[in-house]
């Protein structure tokens, strides 16, 4: 018996020594933040370029963004952008066919692809070094001189139409959208969604027209990165676009953002087991001064697996499946508030009353300096993953640009989040959630509910139907009880 109990003892200590030493060891300080910011050159006809060396692969990647997107878009087309997008690239050039770029493109294990968003469209590049003169004069080709050919537009309105029909399919689908809807409103470009009739009357002559409005280079940031000579490299771009004329500044449109309209709103799933729920405001701008403060109080809140929403109504009280939120932040317009979690149905009820017992903490319960530290950690060793390539820096870059960000966001970022305090969290908190402006949207059945959602209010019963006519539908249906 003396081996084996001596073998424990030492077995014991060996892990207590270990259990020790592990926690003594030193945590290495974060390496300083200097990336290799690239060299910005604008071209006479107003077209901004960015260039950025990256010798460590044989590779180049290259953007162009295009300002304007579907927050462009005519109320009666919208999915134009989408559109336009998908037959961009798919419906070739006036020289080529869509299926013939493929077929150069896969030989060589190069890409072109196009693409669209909420303020901008984009071309795109990405090959190795020694085929960058074909890849390039194929990318121009696509840029300059798209096809936009019928049937690649008709299969891309089927694709738009197959996803129409599926997009109550899942819950988390039907929360997202409807967040946005209520955020925003049904009639807002950051709300609005398309519908089988407004893609129905994109017509070619739609995109050739938007093509020819938005494709001008005083419209355009063009950045690439990789295995080049910036020098060499820059001249061989101004060769290739210093040709084109300019064209009419691209105006953005003014859209005005108020929020939600407090209350509570349901969107029923009934052949679900599970609920959604969202606590939606009206968030901040990145320009604004307070965007660090706010992004501490968002990972001490719902940042991740230490925050109080994880900690407390996942980890402890078990209500949930996944849980997270705060204060959303956009470049040009606020972004929203949203708290979310996903619980069981028939903790429906429970699982709101928790999520409001942690909104009233964070406003009453300031930070610890122990929360502050975790989550100014977070943020920070976060900050220097999502930065650690010049591809990456190049993007944000591009970012700050396109919405006339100072050019040095980035480098400021680490020294503001340094510099937030528990006072700065409690502040912000109280300045920019107030819990009687919220939103509270329920997806799920409320047949299983452990108690009526009217228990906390009026409840507005949204339609979530997919119309197939205009006037078959409206976003909001007449208040109802549940």
């Amino acid at each position: 018996m003396t081996m084996p109990v001596l073998a424990m003892c030492l077995l014991i200590g060996s892990f207590a020594f270990s259990q020790t030493s592990w926690q003594q060891v030193p945590i290495p300080p974060l390496p300083q933040f200097n990336p290799q910011r690239p060299t910005r050159v604008q071209l006479a006809n107003g077209m901004v370029v960015y260039l950025q060396e990256d010798h460590e692969l044989p590779l180049i990647g290259a953007t162009a963004l295009i300002r304007g997107g579907s927050s462009s878009e005519p109320a009666a087309k919208v999915g134009l952008v989408s559109i336009y997008a998908a037959s961009w690239r798919t419906g070739g050039t006036e020289q080529k066919t869509g299926d013939q770029l493929d077929d150069e493109l896969e030989a060589i294990a190069a890409h072109v692809e196009t693409g669209g968003g909420v303020d901008t469209t984009s071309v795109s590049l990405n090959c190795l070094k020694e085929n960058f003169d074909q890849v390039f004069a194929d990318f121009l080709d696509v840029l300059e001189h798209p096809a936009f050919r019928e049937d690649k537009i008709e299969l891309a309105k089927r694709r738009l139409h197959t996803g129409i029909s599926r997009r109550n399919d899942e819950i988390e689908s039907i929360a997202s959208r409807e967040v946005a809807i209520l955020g925003y409103g049904a009639n807002s470009p950051y709300g609005r969604e398309m519908q089988y009739w407004t893609v129905d009357a994109v017509t070619r002559q739609d995109l050739v027209e938007w093509h020819k409005k938005h494709f001008a280079p005083n419209n355009i940031i063009f950045g690439i990165v990789g295995d080049f000579d910036s020098k060499q490299m820059e001249a061989r771009l101004r060769e290739a676009f210093g040709k084109l004329p300019r064209g009419t500044e691209y105006d953005p449109p003014k859209i005005p953002v108020s929020g939600p309209k407090p209350g509570i709103y349901l969107a029923e799933k009934d052949d679900v087991n599970q609920s959604d729920i969202s606590m939606i405001g009206l968030g901040i701008r990145r320009d604004n001064p307070d965007y660090f403060a706010v992004r501490v109080m968002n990972e001490i809140f719902g940042g991740g697996f230490s925050s109080r929403l994880f900690k407390h109504l996942r980890s402890e009280k078990a209500l949930a499946y996944e849980v997270g939120g705060g204060v959303g932040a956009g470049y040009n317009h606020p972004a929203l508030i949203d708290i979310s979690m996903g619980t069981k149905s028939a903790s429906t009820a429970k699982a709101i009353d928790a999520l409001y017992q942690e909104v009233d903490d964070l406003l009453t319960k300031p930070p610890t300096d122990q929360e502050l530290k975790q989550a100014k950690d977070s943020i920070l060793n976060g900050f220097v993953f999502a930065y650690d390539s010049p591809e990456k820096i190049l993007n944000e870059q591009l970012t700050y640009e396109l919405y006339g960000y100072p050019a040095d966001f980035l480098e400021r970022f680490r020294s503001a989040v340094e510099k937030v305090s528990t006072a700065d969290v409690s502040r912000v908190a109280h300045k920019y959630i107030e819990k009687r402006k919220l939103a509270v949207l329920v997806v799920g059945n409320p047949k299983e509910f452990d108690k009526p959602l009217s228990s906390f209010g009026a409840v507005t019963k949204l339609d979530i139907s997919i119309p197939t006519a205009p006037g078959a539908k409206t976003a909001v249906a007449a208040a109802g009880k549940d």
